[in-house]
């Protein structure tokens, strides 16, 4: 087994584990956030319980009730949503070692956006990271977050500087990629760094015999908030390296930026609904006025006029991409992809219905041939998910010279 398909199954496996956490994540958010904004308050009530609910599921009724601070006595057991946090972003970081920061040269680092070295490129990836939670971190802190709205409002213009920032750097699929990186970090972290450590100083007061100090419910409150807000963009830019229209246009920072925005108004009508204030319907008006601002974004020329972000023909090959090229099988594999795959995978793609090439990726010149070498050996030789439906009728022993090709180069 070649280690081309090792690595494949591995790819496979960390995102299986990061999309079930990611599931439970969310999954367990969205549920506290509903039953926090639907608790009802009645006069029989015990002493300190803020609200509660009763709920059907599963053929079993629950009775739940929600403590201001914290009950006068702890239970013995206690459950901590935690462990979903942490294991979506341990998963998720592990993903994009495994292929961006493996697969820098392909996926990561762009020529034509920013020469980088492949180092360079993952210590710049590691370090705006890590730059997001700081700057968030202090702006909550700083008088600026008292204001919710205020706070809001300079937070979103950090999101849209980085989303442009990202593209300057990155390959387009990278740029958006990251942003999604940059704040599913300062959701976890928040988790971590403020929301946990928070409510076991409340535990460790109560245990002690101390009123709890309620401005550490108040910031975790805060920071949950942004989380509310926050995750479906995330998901949004963890989709989007699947389809070029979001991120390979000269306008791949707008559509993030917008996106953004539809998270807010989306989770405006269910928080409203699920708070019993009504359903704004309008809310899912402007959504699809600015899911139609992205789609418009996404077929516009630039500034220098150029539609679709392109690789240069004349870009010079690194050396692991020359080792395909003089690979004897080569000009036979040149042949075949030139005739069953460029058609789509291509700067102009001729296929009826393919605005832009599939993935982003590229199969025109030798040097995009090349660069390609392990996709094209998992997804055309040893099996046959390329093309769909084997539409332009790829012969089984041109796969098995492409299979032949990428396993003589790589020895």
């Amino acid at each position: 087994m070649t280690s081309a398909i090792m690595w494949d199954w591995m790819a496979f496996g960390v995102r299986w584990v990061h999309v079930i956490t990611a599931i439970a994540w969310i999954g367990s958010s969205f549920y506290f956030i509903a039953l926090d904004l639907g608790l009802r308050k009645s006069p029989d009530l015990p002493r300190g319980v803020h609200g509660e609910e009763w709920q059907v599921h599963g053929g079993g009724f629950y009775h739940v009730r929600k403590y201001l601070v914290a009950p006068p006595e702890l239970p013995e057991h206690l459950t901590w949503f935690k462990w979903e946090s942490y294991a979506t972003w341990l998963s998720g970081f592990a993903m994009l070692c495994v292929v961006y920061y493996a697969g820098a040269d392909l996926y990561l680092i762009d020529p034509n956006v920013l020469e980088l070295p492949v180092w360079g490129a993952i210590a710049l990836s590691l370090a705006s990271i890590a730059f997001g939670w700081i700057v968030y971190d202090l702006l909550c802190k700083s008088p600026v977050g008292r204001s919710t709205t205020g706070l809001m409002i300079v937070l979103y213009g950090v999101l849209v500087a980085m989303a442009f920032g990202y593209t300057q750097v990155f390959s387009g699929r990278a740029a958006l990629l990251h942003l999604g990186a940059f704040t599913a970090t300062i959701m976890s972290a928040n988790v971590f760094m403020i929301i946990i450590p928070n409510q076991k100083k409340v535990v460790a007061d109560l245990l002690a015999g101390r009123a709890p100090d309620p401005a550490l419910g108040a910031q975790a409150k805060q920071r949950s908030l942004h989380n509310n807000y926050l995750t479906l963009p995330v998901l949004f830019l963890m989709l989007s390296n699947h389809y070029p229209l979001a991120f390979a246009t000269p306008w791949n920072w707008a559509i993030a930026s917008l996106v953004f925005l539809m998270g807010v108004t989306i989770r405006h009508f269910f928080n409203e609904m699920h708070a019993g204030r009504g359903k704004p319907w309008w809310t899912w008006l402007l959504t699809a006025a600015l899911f139609a601002a992205i789609m418009w974004l996404s077929v516009q020329p630039g500034p220098d006029g150029v539609r679709v972000r392109e690789a240069d023909y004349d870009a010079p090959m690194t050396a692991l991409q020359a080792r395909f090229a003089d690979d004897p099988h080569f000009e036979g594999v040149r042949d075949t992809v030139l005739a069953r795959c460029s058609m789509c995978h291509a700067r102009e793609p001729l296929w009826e219905g393919i605005a832009a090439p599939p993935k982003g990726v590229l199969l025109e010149t030798d040097r995009d041939i090349a660069a390609h070498a392990r996709e094209i050996y998992l997804q055309a030789g040893i099996t046959h998910a390329m093309p769909p439906a084997n539409v332009t009728f790829v012969e089984p022993a041109e796969r098995a010279h492409l299979a032949a090709w990428y396993e003589s180069a790589s020895r």
